[in-house]
C-alpha cells in the first residue's frame, strides 16, 4: 500500500467532516462528488449560493444528494461566526460590521465551521490564492499550542527504501516560510515531527540541515540560525530525536555522520529533514523527486489549531481527493 492508498484508507477509517470553501468551482464539486462516494469523508460540505453551487454542479455533470451546501449569506451560523471572529480580531482593531463582511466570505466561512467544531478539515486553493487559504487559517484558526508558525512540509516517496522509513521521509518546509528565524525553524521542526507520525507512522529523527556541521562553517550568520534553532528545540524538550546543525550527507550517511557528528542521536535513523530557508527546501525536494524518482505528495500544512489544506489553482480533481484524505487524516481519530 503506497502513500496515497494509505492516507484513504487511514480517512476512511476515521469517517472525519470535510468542508470545502470553493463550491461554485467545477473540479471542487466533482471531488465532493467522489470523496463522498468513496467514504474518504463521513460528510462534505460545499459553501457558496445554492443557485450557483447547482450550476457548477450541472455543469459538471454532478449530483448533489447527499453534499450539504451552505450559503454564509444566509446562514444561521452568520452571526454566530462573526461575534467569534469580532472576538478573535477586536485587539487588531477590527469592527463587529468587518468582522461580518468577512466573515460572510467563503473562506473564513469555511474556516469558522473547522473552529468551532462544524467541520474537521478544510480544503481550499483550487482558486484561491496560497496567501489568501493561510490568512483565513491564521486569522480564524490559528496556529497548534506551543507553536506560533504554520508551515508546510512534503511527503517524499523514495524508490530506494533504505531512505527514512521504508523509503518515506517528511522535507519542510518547502512553501510557506522564505527565511524562517530560529524559533521558527524551532516551530517547523516540531510540526514535521507531528506530520511524520501522522502520515508515516513512525517515530520522528529529524535533522536540522545547514551547509556546515557542527560550527564547521564558521560564524556565518545562516550557521548560527540553525545552531540556535537547535538550542531552542533542546530546551523544549521535544518527544523525538533531533539533532543539527548538519550537512546533508552527515544527517543521512552514518559512516559521513560519525566523521562530522560522532555520537549523533539520529545516526542511521533520520526521517525529517528541516530546511534553512525555502530555497533549500524547494529546490532540495524537487533534486529528490527529479534526480532520484521520488514521488513528492504536497506540500501539506501543518503547524494550524486544526487542519486546513492549500491546493496548487492548477490542482486536479485527484488532487483534491488526495489532499483532502490526508487533512482528513491530520484531523485525527475521534
Amino acid at each position: 500500500m503506497n502513500f496515497i492508498e494509505r492516507m484513504k484508507a487511514t480517512a476512511k477509517s476515521y469517517q472525519n467532516r470535510l468542508v470545502l470553501p470553493e463550491g461554485t468551482e467545477q473540479r471542487t464539486v466533482k471531488a465532493a462528488r467522489k470523496i463522498l462516494d468513496e467514504g474518504i469523508a463521513s460528510s462534505v460540505t460545499l459553501i457558496g449560493p445554492q443557485i450557483a453551487v447547482t450550476e457548477a454542479a450541472t455543469a459538471a455533470g454532478v449530483n448533489l444528494t447527499g453534499i450539504t451546501v451552505v450559503d454564509p449569506a444566509t446562514s444561521p451560523w452568520l452571526d454566530e461566526f462573526a461575534a467569534a471572529y469580532y472576538e478573535r480580531r477586536k485587539a487588531k482593531g477590527i469592527t463587529p460590521e468587518q468582522a461580518r463582511a468577512d466573515m460572510s466570505g467563503f473562506l473564513r466561512f469555511g474556516a469558522m465551521m473547522v473552529a468551532t467544531g462544524r467541520a474537521d478539515s478544510m480544503v481550499a486553493g483550487a482558486e484561491s490564492t496560497t496567501a489568501d487559504v493561510l490568512r483565513a487559517g491564521l486569522t480564524v484558526i490559528g496556529t497548534a499550542p506551543g507553536t506560533k508558525t504554520a508551515s508546510s512540509c512534503f511527503v517524499m516517496q523514495m524508490p530506494d527504501k533504505k531512505w527514512g522509513a521504508d523509503g518515506l521521509m517528511i522535507f519542510s518546509d518547502c512553501a510557506v516560510i522564505p527565511t524562517p528565524n530560529a524559533e521558527q525553524l524551532a516551530d517547523i521542526a516540531t510540526s514535521a515531527a507531528k506530520s511524520c507520525r501522522e502520515f508515516i507512522g513512525v517515530d520522528p529523527v529529524v535533522a536540522l540541515l545547514s551547509f556546515s556541521t557542527k560550527g564547521s562553517g564558521g560564524k556565518d550568520e545562516d550557521v548560527l540560525r540553525v545552531q540556535e534553532a537547535a538550542r531552542i528545540l533542546g530546551e523544549r524538550k521535544p518527544d523525538f530525536l533531533f539533532d543539527g546543525e548538519l550537512q546533508a550527507d552527515a544527517a543521512l550517511v552514518p559512516s559521513v555522520t560519525q566523521k562530522k557528528a560522532p555520537g549523533s542521536p539520529i545516526t542511521g535513523k533520520v526521517n525529517t529533514l528541516v530546511f534553512p530557508d525555502l530555497g533549500a527546501g524547494n529546490i532540495g525536494y524537487k533534486l529528490v523527486q527529479r534526480l532520484a524518482g521520488a514521488e513528492a505528495f504536497g506540500p501539506f500544512l501543518q503547524g494550524f489549531a486544526k487542519p486546513i489544506s492549500d491546493l496548487s489553482r492548477g490542482c486536479s480533481v485527484d488532487d483534491i481527493v488526495t489532499t483532502a484524505a490526508v487533512t482528513l487524516v491530520q484531523a485525527g481519530k475521534k
